[in-house]
Protein backbone atom coordinates (compact mmCIF):
# COMPACT_ATOMS: atom_id res chain seq x y z
CA UNK A 1 0.00 0.00 0.00
CA UNK A 2 1.51 3.29 -0.75
CA UNK A 3 2.35 5.54 1.75
CA UNK A 4 2.25 9.65 1.90
CA UNK A 5 5.37 11.74 2.07
CA UNK A 6 4.22 12.41 5.67
CA UNK A 7 4.52 9.09 6.52
CA UNK A 8 7.74 8.50 5.07
CA UNK A 9 9.62 11.64 6.72
CA UNK A 10 11.60 10.20 9.22
CA UNK A 11 11.69 6.40 8.88
CA UNK A 12 14.65 5.32 10.91
CA UNK A 13 14.18 8.04 13.52
CA UNK A 14 17.17 9.94 12.54
CA UNK A 15 16.05 13.81 11.97
CA UNK A 16 14.86 13.58 8.01
CA UNK A 17 15.53 16.48 5.58
CA UNK A 18 12.38 15.58 3.81
CA UNK A 19 10.35 16.31 7.04
CA UNK A 20 11.95 19.58 7.45
CA UNK A 21 10.81 20.38 3.78
CA UNK A 22 7.42 19.23 4.71
CA UNK A 23 6.69 21.76 7.22
CA UNK A 24 8.58 24.25 4.75
CA UNK A 25 5.79 23.70 2.31
CA UNK A 26 3.38 24.02 5.17
CA UNK A 27 4.42 27.09 6.61
CA UNK A 28 4.92 28.85 2.99
CA UNK A 29 1.64 28.02 1.41
CA UNK A 30 -0.60 27.89 4.57
CA UNK A 31 -1.29 24.44 5.15
CA UNK A 32 -2.10 23.89 8.75
CA UNK A 33 -3.54 20.57 8.80
CA UNK A 34 -0.12 19.73 7.34
CA UNK A 35 2.31 21.35 9.51
CA UNK A 36 0.61 20.02 12.74
CA UNK A 37 0.50 16.21 11.31
CA UNK A 38 4.74 17.16 10.95
CA UNK A 39 5.20 18.48 14.29
CA UNK A 40 2.76 15.38 15.62
CA UNK A 41 5.57 13.22 14.08
CA UNK A 42 8.20 14.75 15.88
CA UNK A 43 10.83 12.77 18.04
CA UNK A 44 12.81 14.35 20.36
CA UNK A 45 15.91 14.05 18.34
CA UNK A 46 14.22 15.52 15.16
CA UNK A 47 12.09 18.40 17.09
CA UNK A 48 15.57 19.73 18.07
CA UNK A 49 17.29 19.43 14.68
CA UNK A 50 14.23 20.40 12.76
CA UNK A 51 13.16 23.47 14.57
CA UNK A 52 16.61 24.83 14.75
CA UNK A 53 16.97 24.56 11.26
CA UNK A 54 13.84 26.97 10.52
CA UNK A 55 14.71 30.33 10.10
CA UNK A 56 12.74 33.06 12.53
CA UNK A 57 10.18 34.01 10.72
CA UNK A 58 9.07 30.45 9.56
CA UNK A 59 9.57 29.40 13.40
CA UNK A 60 7.11 32.48 13.79
CA UNK A 61 4.63 31.42 11.14
CA UNK A 62 4.93 27.74 13.18
CA UNK A 63 4.07 29.22 15.98
CA UNK A 64 0.92 30.45 14.54
CA UNK A 65 -0.15 27.70 13.10
CA UNK A 66 0.13 25.29 16.01
CA UNK A 67 -0.80 27.51 18.78
CA UNK A 68 1.14 27.64 22.09
CA UNK A 69 -0.26 24.74 23.60
CA UNK A 70 0.71 22.43 20.83
CA UNK A 71 4.17 24.11 20.56
CA UNK A 72 4.78 23.92 24.67
CA UNK A 73 4.33 20.05 24.18
CA UNK A 74 6.71 20.07 21.48
CA UNK A 75 9.14 21.65 23.71
CA UNK A 76 8.85 20.07 26.77
CA UNK A 77 9.86 16.82 24.83
CA UNK A 78 13.51 18.76 24.69
CA UNK A 79 16.38 18.86 27.03
CA UNK A 80 16.34 22.22 28.78
CA UNK A 81 19.44 23.95 27.39
CA UNK A 82 18.34 22.88 24.09
CA UNK A 83 14.40 24.26 24.10
CA UNK A 84 15.84 27.07 25.56
CA UNK A 85 17.92 27.95 22.58
CA UNK A 86 14.63 27.44 21.05
CA UNK A 87 13.21 30.18 22.71
CA UNK A 88 15.68 32.53 22.75
CA UNK A 89 14.85 32.42 18.54
CA UNK A 90 11.07 33.74 19.35
CA UNK A 91 9.92 36.93 20.39
CA UNK A 92 9.52 37.83 24.19
CA UNK A 93 5.67 37.49 23.68
CA UNK A 94 5.73 34.06 22.05
CA UNK A 95 8.13 32.80 24.42
CA UNK A 96 6.04 34.19 27.72
CA UNK A 97 2.96 32.28 26.15
CA UNK A 98 4.49 29.04 25.65
CA UNK A 99 6.15 28.97 29.13
CA UNK A 100 2.74 29.64 30.35
CA UNK A 101 1.38 26.53 29.00
CA UNK A 102 4.32 24.14 30.72
CA UNK A 103 4.12 22.82 34.14
CA UNK A 104 5.54 25.24 36.58
CA UNK A 105 8.78 23.40 37.51
CA UNK A 106 9.47 22.18 33.83
CA UNK A 107 8.89 25.89 32.44
CA UNK A 108 11.28 27.24 35.52
CA UNK A 109 14.11 24.48 34.45
CA UNK A 110 13.44 25.87 30.87
CA UNK A 111 13.40 29.44 31.70
CA UNK A 112 16.63 29.38 33.84
CA UNK A 113 18.72 28.15 31.05
CA UNK A 114 17.68 31.42 29.36
CA UNK A 115 18.77 33.43 31.67
CA UNK A 116 22.09 31.63 31.32
CA UNK A 117 22.51 32.54 27.92
CA UNK A 118 20.68 35.63 27.16
CA UNK A 119 19.84 37.51 30.54
CA UNK A 120 18.08 40.13 28.64
CA UNK A 121 15.64 37.90 26.67
CA UNK A 122 14.72 36.50 29.85
CA UNK A 123 13.81 39.61 31.68
CA UNK A 124 11.63 40.61 28.29
CA UNK A 125 10.05 37.57 28.56
CA UNK A 126 8.83 38.07 32.39
CA UNK A 127 7.91 41.05 31.79
CA UNK A 128 5.53 39.58 28.98
CA UNK A 129 4.03 36.93 31.04
CA UNK A 130 1.06 36.97 33.11
CA UNK A 131 2.17 38.44 36.55
CA UNK A 132 0.78 34.97 38.38
CA UNK A 133 2.93 32.94 35.84
CA UNK A 134 5.94 35.28 36.47
CA UNK A 135 6.12 35.71 40.12
CA UNK A 136 5.75 31.42 40.23
CA UNK A 137 8.81 31.46 37.97
CA UNK A 138 10.59 34.36 40.60
CA UNK A 139 9.37 32.35 43.17
CA UNK A 140 10.81 28.56 42.09
CA UNK A 141 14.01 29.94 40.68
CA UNK A 142 14.63 31.25 43.94
CA UNK A 143 15.91 27.74 45.46
CA UNK A 144 18.79 26.17 44.46
CA UNK A 145 18.60 23.83 41.37
CA UNK A 146 19.25 20.64 43.09
CA UNK A 147 16.49 21.29 45.97
CA UNK A 148 13.26 20.18 46.44
CA UNK A 149 12.22 23.53 46.14
CA UNK A 150 13.99 24.00 42.64
CA UNK A 151 12.26 20.65 41.38
CA UNK A 152 8.93 21.08 42.99
CA UNK A 153 5.93 22.46 41.27
CA UNK A 154 3.49 24.60 43.21
CA UNK A 155 0.29 23.78 41.28
CA UNK A 156 -1.50 21.60 43.69
CA UNK A 157 -4.76 22.04 45.31
CA UNK A 158 -5.34 22.87 48.74
CA UNK A 159 -8.16 22.87 50.74
CA UNK A 160 -9.50 24.12 54.57
CA UNK A 161 -10.51 21.38 57.25
CA UNK A 162 -13.83 22.78 58.05
CA UNK A 163 -14.65 22.40 53.78
CA UNK A 164 -17.60 19.84 52.86
CA UNK A 165 -16.92 16.66 50.71
CA UNK A 166 -19.22 18.01 48.07
CA UNK A 167 -17.78 21.92 48.17
CA UNK A 168 -14.31 20.15 47.94
CA UNK A 169 -15.57 18.34 44.94
CA UNK A 170 -16.49 21.37 43.78
CA UNK A 171 -13.79 23.69 44.19
CA UNK A 172 -11.93 19.98 42.38
CA UNK A 173 -14.02 20.76 39.76
CA UNK A 174 -12.53 24.43 38.98
CA UNK A 175 -9.07 23.95 40.09
CA UNK A 176 -8.11 20.20 38.24
CA UNK A 177 -7.05 21.78 34.62
CA UNK A 178 -4.74 24.34 36.47
CA UNK A 179 -3.11 21.36 39.00
CA UNK A 180 -0.40 18.89 38.01
CA UNK A 181 -1.82 15.96 39.74
CA UNK A 182 -5.24 15.98 41.98
CA UNK A 183 -4.60 12.66 43.48
CA UNK A 184 -4.11 14.16 46.54
CA UNK A 185 -5.78 16.90 48.26
CA UNK A 186 -3.86 18.81 50.73
CA UNK A 187 -5.31 19.97 53.87
CA UNK A 188 -4.26 23.62 55.52
CA UNK A 189 -4.81 25.57 58.07
CA UNK A 190 -5.51 29.77 57.27
CA UNK A 191 -1.67 30.25 57.90
CA UNK A 192 -0.82 27.44 54.90
CA UNK A 193 0.20 25.35 57.22
CA UNK A 194 0.14 21.54 55.97
CA UNK A 195 -1.93 19.18 58.67
CA UNK A 196 -3.19 16.66 56.57
CA UNK A 197 -3.97 15.13 53.08
CA UNK A 198 -7.15 13.93 51.63
CA UNK A 199 -7.41 11.38 48.78
CA UNK A 200 -9.56 11.18 45.92
CA UNK A 201 -10.53 7.85 46.28
CA UNK A 202 -12.08 8.75 49.93
CA UNK A 203 -13.52 12.27 49.03
CA UNK A 204 -15.85 10.53 46.32
CA UNK A 205 -16.70 7.78 48.41
CA UNK A 206 -17.29 9.70 51.61
CA UNK A 207 -21.26 11.02 52.39
CA UNK A 208 -22.03 14.83 50.86
CA UNK A 209 -21.76 16.63 54.45
CA UNK A 210 -18.65 14.54 55.82
CA UNK A 211 -16.05 17.84 56.76
CA UNK A 212 -12.63 17.38 55.21
CA UNK A 213 -11.14 17.17 58.87
CA UNK A 214 -12.81 13.80 59.28
CA UNK A 215 -11.28 12.56 55.95
CA UNK A 216 -7.77 13.44 56.47
CA UNK A 217 -5.13 11.45 57.01
CA UNK A 218 -1.73 13.42 58.89
CA UNK A 219 0.85 14.20 55.92
CA UNK A 220 3.39 11.70 57.47
CA UNK A 221 5.74 11.83 54.07
CA UNK A 222 7.14 16.10 53.71
CA UNK A 223 10.36 17.30 53.21
CA UNK A 224 11.74 20.72 53.31
CA UNK A 225 12.63 22.79 50.66
CA UNK A 226 16.43 22.44 51.20
CA UNK A 227 16.72 19.06 51.08
CA UNK A 228 18.59 17.33 48.67
CA UNK A 229 16.31 16.28 45.10
CA UNK A 230 17.87 12.86 45.40
CA UNK A 231 16.59 12.25 48.78
CA UNK A 232 13.09 13.51 47.87
CA UNK A 233 12.53 11.09 44.91
CA UNK A 234 14.22 8.79 46.59
CA UNK A 235 11.36 8.92 49.17
CA UNK A 236 8.79 9.52 46.33
CA UNK A 237 9.57 6.05 44.97
CA UNK A 238 10.32 4.08 48.59
CA UNK A 239 6.73 4.94 49.55
CA UNK A 240 4.93 4.43 46.39
CA UNK A 241 3.47 8.08 46.30
CA UNK A 242 1.96 9.89 43.59
CA UNK A 243 3.31 13.18 44.62
CA UNK A 244 5.46 14.52 47.82
CA UNK A 245 4.48 17.70 49.40
CA UNK A 246 6.94 20.18 50.26
CA UNK A 247 7.04 22.66 53.04
CA UNK A 248 8.93 25.70 53.99
CA UNK A 249 10.58 26.09 57.41
CA UNK A 250 7.08 27.08 58.75
CA UNK A 251 5.76 24.07 57.72
CA UNK A 252 3.87 25.99 55.22
CA UNK A 253 3.06 23.84 52.17
CA UNK A 254 4.82 25.63 49.46
CA UNK A 255 4.36 23.06 46.49
CA UNK A 256 4.86 19.10 45.58
CA UNK A 257 7.13 16.75 43.58
CA UNK A 258 5.20 14.45 41.42
CA UNK A 259 6.24 11.08 39.82
CA UNK A 260 7.43 12.65 36.39
CA UNK A 261 10.27 14.65 38.55
CA UNK A 262 11.56 11.47 39.96
CA UNK A 263 12.51 10.34 36.98
CA UNK A 264 14.08 13.36 35.46
CA UNK A 265 15.98 13.23 38.74
CA UNK A 266 17.28 9.49 39.45
CA UNK A 267 18.14 9.57 35.50
CA UNK A 268 20.47 12.77 35.28
CA UNK A 269 21.66 11.14 39.59
CA UNK A 270 22.83 7.81 37.82
CA UNK A 271 24.32 9.31 34.88
CA UNK A 272 26.48 11.32 37.40
CA UNK A 273 27.30 8.43 39.20
CA UNK A 274 28.22 6.25 36.28
CA UNK A 275 30.67 9.03 35.28
CA UNK A 276 32.33 9.81 37.92
CA UNK A 277 32.95 5.32 38.83
CA UNK A 278 34.98 6.13 35.39
CA UNK A 279 37.16 8.50 36.93
CA UNK A 280 35.37 11.53 35.33
CA UNK A 281 33.38 14.68 36.39
CA UNK A 282 29.88 14.21 35.21
CA UNK A 283 29.02 16.63 31.58
CA UNK A 284 27.13 19.10 32.22
CA UNK A 285 25.65 18.90 28.64
CA UNK A 286 24.72 15.83 26.49
CA UNK A 287 27.63 13.95 25.10
CA UNK A 288 27.68 14.97 21.75
CA UNK A 289 27.65 18.79 22.61
CA UNK A 290 30.80 18.21 24.66
CA UNK A 291 34.20 19.33 23.19
CA UNK A 292 36.92 17.84 23.11
CA UNK A 293 38.39 20.58 25.57
CA UNK A 294 35.91 20.07 28.14
CA UNK A 295 35.98 16.22 27.73
CA UNK A 296 39.88 16.34 28.25
CA UNK A 297 39.42 19.18 31.40
CA UNK A 298 36.38 16.43 32.94
CA UNK A 299 39.10 13.63 32.80
CA UNK A 300 42.74 14.52 32.95
CA UNK A 301 42.78 15.27 36.74
CA UNK A 302 41.99 11.97 38.06
CA UNK A 303 43.97 10.25 34.91
CA UNK A 304 46.99 12.22 35.95
CA UNK A 305 46.48 11.77 39.47
CA UNK A 306 46.15 7.75 38.69
CA UNK A 307 48.84 7.66 36.03
CA UNK A 308 51.96 9.19 38.80
CA UNK A 309 50.66 5.92 41.08
CA UNK A 310 51.23 3.59 38.27
CA UNK A 311 54.79 4.79 39.05
CA UNK A 312 54.85 2.79 42.31
CA UNK A 313 53.54 -0.17 40.17
CA UNK A 314 56.63 0.27 37.73
CA UNK A 315 58.69 0.76 41.26
CA UNK A 316 57.81 -2.82 41.91
CA UNK A 317 58.74 -4.65 39.37
CA UNK A 318 61.90 -3.02 39.08
CA UNK A 319 62.69 -3.97 42.72
CA UNK A 320 61.95 -7.40 41.96
CA UNK A 321 63.63 -7.86 38.42
CA UNK A 322 66.37 -10.50 39.85
CA UNK A 323 63.64 -13.34 40.84
CA UNK A 324 61.68 -12.58 37.27
CA UNK A 325 65.22 -12.84 35.57
CA UNK A 326 65.61 -16.29 37.32
CA UNK A 327 61.97 -17.32 36.66
CA UNK A 328 60.67 -15.98 33.28
CA UNK A 329 57.42 -17.60 33.70
CA UNK A 330 56.30 -15.12 36.57
CA UNK A 331 56.17 -12.40 34.12
CA UNK A 332 53.51 -14.27 32.01
CA UNK A 333 51.04 -14.18 34.92
CA UNK A 334 51.19 -10.50 35.85
CA UNK A 335 48.73 -9.09 33.81
CA UNK A 336 45.99 -12.03 34.84
CA UNK A 337 46.76 -11.37 38.21
CA UNK A 338 46.21 -7.84 38.54
CA UNK A 339 43.68 -7.74 36.20
CA UNK A 340 42.11 -10.23 38.36
CA UNK A 341 42.42 -8.34 41.60
CA UNK A 342 41.47 -4.92 39.47
CA UNK A 343 37.96 -7.04 38.55
CA UNK A 344 36.85 -7.77 42.15
CA UNK A 345 37.97 -4.36 43.75
CA UNK A 346 35.70 -2.81 40.83
CA UNK A 347 32.68 -5.16 41.46
CA UNK A 348 32.93 -4.93 45.17
CA UNK A 349 33.59 -1.13 45.28
CA UNK A 350 30.17 -0.91 42.75
CA UNK A 351 28.25 -2.72 45.32
CA UNK A 352 28.49 -0.86 48.19
CA UNK A 353 28.48 2.19 46.68
CA UNK A 354 25.05 1.62 45.01
CA UNK A 355 23.93 -0.01 48.36
CA UNK A 356 25.25 3.18 50.02
CA UNK A 357 23.34 5.00 47.25
CA UNK A 358 19.82 3.29 48.69
CA UNK A 359 21.11 3.98 52.46
CA UNK A 360 20.94 0.08 52.99
CA UNK A 361 24.89 0.78 53.74
CA UNK A 362 25.83 3.08 56.63
CA UNK A 363 29.14 3.95 58.12
CA UNK A 364 27.95 1.35 61.39
CA UNK A 365 27.39 -1.43 59.02
CA UNK A 366 31.64 -1.30 58.12
CA UNK A 367 32.31 -4.50 59.86
CA UNK A 368 29.50 -6.43 58.48
CA UNK A 369 30.19 -5.40 55.08
CA UNK A 370 34.15 -5.87 55.32
CA UNK A 371 32.88 -9.37 56.71
CA UNK A 372 30.65 -10.45 53.87
CA UNK A 373 33.23 -9.40 51.10
CA UNK A 374 35.97 -10.73 53.03
CA UNK A 375 34.28 -14.41 52.84
CA UNK A 376 33.12 -14.05 49.27
CA UNK A 377 36.72 -12.79 48.13
CA UNK A 378 37.76 -15.66 49.69
CA UNK A 379 35.32 -17.84 47.88
CA UNK A 380 36.00 -16.50 44.61
CA UNK A 381 39.86 -16.69 45.36
CA UNK A 382 39.44 -20.57 46.21
CA UNK A 383 37.96 -21.20 42.60
CA UNK A 384 40.11 -19.15 40.60
CA UNK A 385 43.35 -19.80 42.54
CA UNK A 386 42.37 -23.49 41.85
CA UNK A 387 42.07 -23.16 38.09
CA UNK A 388 45.23 -20.80 37.98
CA UNK A 389 47.64 -23.42 39.58
CA UNK A 390 46.43 -25.84 37.16
CA UNK A 391 47.05 -23.16 34.27
CA UNK A 392 49.96 -22.19 35.48
CA UNK A 393 51.31 -26.25 36.44
CA UNK A 394 51.18 -26.30 32.70
CA UNK A 395 52.74 -23.18 31.73
CA UNK A 396 55.77 -23.72 34.26
CA UNK A 397 56.49 -27.11 33.17
CA UNK A 398 55.03 -28.73 35.96
CA UNK A 399 56.31 -26.65 38.49
CA UNK A 400 54.21 -27.23 41.06
CA UNK A 401 56.02 -24.25 43.60
CA UNK A 402 55.40 -21.82 40.53
CA UNK A 403 51.88 -23.02 40.41
CA UNK A 404 51.29 -22.76 44.03
CA UNK A 405 52.62 -19.14 44.09
CA UNK A 406 50.73 -17.75 41.15
CA UNK A 407 47.39 -20.16 42.92
CA UNK A 408 47.91 -18.76 45.99
CA UNK A 409 48.62 -14.88 44.98
CA UNK A 410 44.80 -15.36 43.23
CA UNK A 411 43.69 -16.53 46.51
CA UNK A 412 44.84 -13.67 48.49
CA UNK A 413 44.77 -10.88 45.96
CA UNK A 414 40.87 -11.34 45.56
CA UNK A 415 40.48 -11.73 49.24
CA UNK A 416 42.28 -8.37 49.72
CA UNK A 417 40.89 -6.51 46.73
CA UNK A 418 36.86 -7.57 48.16
CA UNK A 419 38.10 -6.22 51.76
CA UNK A 420 40.00 -3.18 50.28
CA UNK A 421 36.80 -2.50 47.55
CA UNK A 422 34.50 -2.52 50.88
CA UNK A 423 36.44 -0.64 53.35
CA UNK A 424 37.30 2.14 50.81
CA UNK A 425 33.81 3.87 49.81
CA UNK A 426 32.71 3.91 53.12
CA UNK A 427 35.25 5.43 54.73
CA UNK A 428 35.82 7.82 51.67
CA UNK A 429 32.00 9.09 52.82
CA UNK A 430 33.08 9.34 56.36
CA UNK A 431 35.98 12.00 55.37
CA UNK A 432 33.36 13.74 53.41
CA UNK A 433 34.68 12.40 49.71
CA UNK A 434 32.46 11.69 47.30
CA UNK A 435 33.39 7.81 47.14
CA UNK A 436 31.74 7.63 43.31
CA UNK A 437 34.06 9.77 42.49
CA UNK A 438 37.82 8.33 43.95
CA UNK A 439 36.80 4.51 44.56
CA UNK A 440 36.93 2.81 41.09
CA UNK A 441 40.24 4.43 39.97
CA UNK A 442 41.67 4.90 43.23
CA UNK A 443 40.83 0.94 43.56
CA UNK A 444 42.64 -0.38 40.46
CA UNK A 445 45.72 1.64 40.88
CA UNK A 446 45.91 -0.09 44.70
CA UNK A 447 45.46 -3.38 43.79
CA UNK A 448 47.77 -3.46 40.88
CA UNK A 449 50.17 -2.04 43.10
CA UNK A 450 49.92 -4.63 46.04
CA UNK A 451 48.88 -7.36 43.83
CA UNK A 452 52.77 -7.00 42.29
CA UNK A 453 53.84 -6.96 46.24
CA UNK A 454 51.99 -9.62 47.25
CA UNK A 455 53.36 -11.69 44.17
CA UNK A 456 56.81 -11.21 44.19
CA UNK A 457 56.91 -11.26 47.68
CA UNK A 458 55.81 -14.98 47.44
CA UNK A 459 57.48 -16.24 44.53
CA UNK A 460 61.29 -14.73 46.73
CA UNK A 461 59.57 -17.08 49.86
CA UNK A 462 58.54 -20.33 48.05
CA UNK A 463 61.52 -20.39 45.21
CA UNK A 464 64.79 -20.85 45.87
CA UNK A 465 67.40 -18.41 45.55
Amino acid sequence: MPTSGTDQASIDGRPDERLLDLIRIAIAIGDVEQARLCADRMLEDDALALLEDLEPRELSRLFTFLGDEALAVLLARLDDRDAARILTRMSAPQAADILEEIEPDDATDIFAEVEHANPAMAGSILIEMEPDEAAEIRELMAFPPNSAGGIMTPAFVAVFPDLRADETVATLRQVAEEAETVNYVYVVDRTRRLIGVLSLHSLVLSRPETPVRDLMFPSLYVVGVDTDQEIAARMLMERELLALPVVDNQDRLVGIITADDVADILEEEVTEDIERLGGSQPLEVPYLRASPILLFRKRVVWLMVLFVASFFTVSIQEHFDSTVARFTVLAAFVPILIGTGGNVGSQTVSTIIRAMALDEVLPRHILRVVGKEALTGLALGIVMGSLMFGRALVAADGSETIALVVGLTILVLTTWAAVVGAILPIVLSKLNFDPAVVSAPFISSLVDSTGLLIYFTFAGYFLPV
